[in-house]
């Protein structure tokens, strides 16, 4: 080898140094790519493995944070006489996990219905005089009972033979329906509240005495919800026209009839509405950008996502539409990447819990649009202005590895992300939407998957109604019960006055 140098020139020679070179420096730059990637992929089972063994909340503690130590126990002034010799004595014991609860102290509602039970005693009373009596009350509950409600309208002959006169029957949900609307609404609910699938309820009604089929209770619950489909569209309607809304979609499995055994993946895409307090599910068979694009044609104002790119597309064809940011899941990539760059990670947890801190006490102090505003001009956009230096001067992080990810997702986003300090009616996440979201979850576990496409829009219907029902602090049950008998004799144009919200401002809360 040696000789064979030799024998090149001196221009050979640098050829062959700069090609080694070269060698290296690709060698070089794979062990930094595989370096990369394996701590890419160490990241993602660590995640894993967090998802499938450690807890859900995202807990952080700030750096800033300091707390004084507590003592077991403090020192206390007994104001002894002073010729008294006091010792101190201490042992050890085991702390209890938690306050231990008393019963004896709840509290039972006055206003609740009291059925009263006397004991007398064994012993002959006729002779004694009474002269008080112990009293005990007790929670007690009876048993859901079937009854049937009958219903009578007295005929009467008019006069001179004019003919009869009676009270018309009150319209039903099903006409000619042997169904009470008591019923309808326990269906419901029972549903889409409690996530009891209608097979179990099937059960539950055939142990207090009732059989009943499961065509006609899913006929039952069909026809009911078809008849809310009316408040429905008109929520759609209010919906479309708010100037601000909160958007996010879960996933729903439907039975496929082309696919005998196996369901389809569909979505619902959810609407909330802080400032109407209404929320609106929209069920659609995929994730596209066209379920949204639909939806969203007419609408105009601000949107806030979770940073979808289905919602870009959207924005594309109606530019009416301002994409407002979620700080919410842009901390979480940084929550995630602690293992990978803990410092850097730590710093920017900080100054977003200084943000969330910020909105803290708006919402604590009940501030309006305006003051929050200025709460935010004040304290939050410096915070905002240390966060964009900061990602400004730590772009040069490898590409694939978690931080950069984390950098990166912020970075594109920041002008979204920063949507919220310029405009009080906004939040700072997308986190009240994921709230309503929450009980479809509920649901798919224990019912699984929707019976077709219109039964997962049926579904869409209900949650809006109840989801919204909550919003205003409106019992669903009594609202049902009431729009239930309602609905059926109600104008297109009064449709509106049956809006849970509607009914909040009708009874002056």
């Amino acid at each position: 080898m040696i000789e064979t140098l030799k024998n090149n020139s001196s221009d050979e020679l640098i050829s062959i140094i700069l090609d080694k070179e070269n060698l290296l420096i690709d060698k070089e730059n794979t062990i930094v790519g595989q370096k990369s990637e394996i701590e890419y992929l160490k990241h993602q089972v660590n995640l894993f493995q967090k998802a499938l063994f450690g807890q859900k909340k995202e807990t952080h503690k700030s750096l800033g944070d300091t707390q004084q130590e507590k003592l077991p126990f403090e020192k206390v002034d007994l104001d002894l006489p002073q010729d008294v010799e006091l010792s101190q004595i201490t042992y050890h014991r085991k702390k209890a996990n938690k306050k231990r609860t008393d019963y004896s102290k709840l509290e039972l509602p006055q206003d609740m219905e009291r059925v009263v039970t006397i004991i007398e005693p064994e012993d002959k009373t006729e002779d004694m005089v009474k002269i008080g009596e112990d009293v005990t009350e007790v929670l007690a509950i009876t048993q859901q009972k079937f009854f049937v409600k009958k219903i009578i309208r007295p005929k009467y002959a008019k006069q001179n033979k004019e003919g009869v006169t009676i009270a018309p029957l009150p319209s039903r949900v099903i006409p000619g329906g042997k169904v009470d609307e008591s019923l309808l609404v326990m269906l419901l609910l029972d549903k889409y509240v409690d996530h009891l699938p209608l097979y179990r309820q099937i059960k539950k009604y055939e142990r207090l005495g009732m059989k009943l089929s499961d065509a006609t209770v899913g006929d039952w619950t069909a026809k009911t919800i078809n008849l809310l489909s009316f408040l429905y569209d008109r929520l759609v309607y209010h919906i479309q026209k708010c100037s601000y809304l909160q958007a996010d979609e879960t996933t729903m499995r439907v039975l496929d009839k082309l696919k005998k055994g196996a369901t389809h993946l569909g979505y619902y895409w959810v609407y909330h509405s802080i400032e109407q307090k209404m929320v609106l599910f929209n069920y659609h068979p995929g994730r596209d950008q066209s379920a949204p694009k639909d939806f969203l044609q007419d609408f105009s104002g601000v949107l806030q996502t979770d940073g979808y790119a289905a919602y870009d597309a959207v924005i594309k064809k109606n530019t009416n539409i301002t994409l407002a940011g979620c700080m919410a899941h842009a901390r979480r990539y940084f929550f995630d990447a602690q293992d990978n760059k803990k410092e850097m990670c730590t710093w920017m947890l900080d100054k977003i819990q200084q943000l969330y801190a910020i909105e803290a006490m708006a919402r604590d102090g009940n501030y309006s649009y305006e003051k929050r505003l200025r709460l935010r001009e004040e304290k939050s956009v410096p915070v905002l202005n240390e966060m964009k230096q900061w990602l400004d001067s730590n772009l040069s992080e490898t590409p694939k590895s978690p931080i950069a990810k984390a950098i990166n997702y912020m970075k594109v986003r920041w002008n979204k992300l920063i949507l919220f300090a310029s405009d009080g009616r906004l939040e700072i996440d997308n986190n009240l939407v994921e709230n309503a979201i929450r009980p479809v979850a509920l649901g798919r576990k224990n019912y699984l998957f929707a019976g077709s496409h219109q039964a997962a829009q049926r579904g869409a219907i209900i949650y809006s109604l109840i989801a919204t029902c909550k919003l205003n602090a409106i019992d669903p049950y009594t609202w049902l019960t009431d729009v239930l008998q309602k609905l059926p004799d109600t104008k297109s144009s009064d449709l509106d006055s049956l809006l849970p919200k509607a009914i909040l401002e009708r009874d002056g809360a």
